[in-house]
């Protein structure tokens, strides 16, 4: 039989939410808990359908779960995360709670969608997946009050964008 190496993921949205990567993910394990510097956590799409990503910002990071997934658990992630039109992979390193250092792959929003993905508010369902991940998880719910004020103001900026 052959080995097959761990493929480590990075959650930062709903999949920190238990309860639905048992749903997707049938044998994904959690592999740890950490944190991703450089990063902060958005949200974007349209409006009332917005969802987490996570973008490049010095001075930032944002807390994260580390998922051990098998083949099939990251064929079903793709599908949910719209890979590779919705949403891209990339390897981000990840410091780990107890200091040590890993590589994972991240599903980052892409930008090739510009006409349907602006700084936008998550639907009360979505928000809430989030929400619960994060107490699940015993992260600051602060990096998603700081998600949404961004979201927030950039509604106001531009809201000919919402007509």
């Amino acid at each position: 039989m052959m080995k097959v190496e761990k493929r480590l993921n990075v959650a930062y949205g709903s999949n920190l939410n238990i309860g639905q990567m048992a749903m997707r993910c049938k044998t994904a394990k959690v592999y740890g808990k950490g944190s991703v510097k450089g990063y902060r956590l958005l949200f974007k799409g349209q409006m009332e359908n917005a969802y987490c990503t996570i973008e490049k910002s010095h001075g930032s990071d944002v807390p994260v779960v580390v998922w051990e997934l098998q083949p099939e658990d990251e064929k079903s992630l793709d599908f949910y995360e719209g890979y590779p039109w919705f949403y891209e992979k990339e390897d981000v390193k990840v410091t780990m709670e107890d200091g040590t250092s890993i590589v994972a792959m991240v599903y980052i929003m892409t930008n090739k969608i510009q006409n349907r993905i602006h700084l936008n508010l998550p639907s009360r369902s979505y928000l809430e997946t989030v929400k619960e991940g994060y107490r699940t998880a015993r992260f600051d719910e602060a990096f998603i009050e700081d998600a949404l004020a961004i979201s927030k103001k950039a509604c106001k900026k531009y809201p000919s964008r919402f007509l």
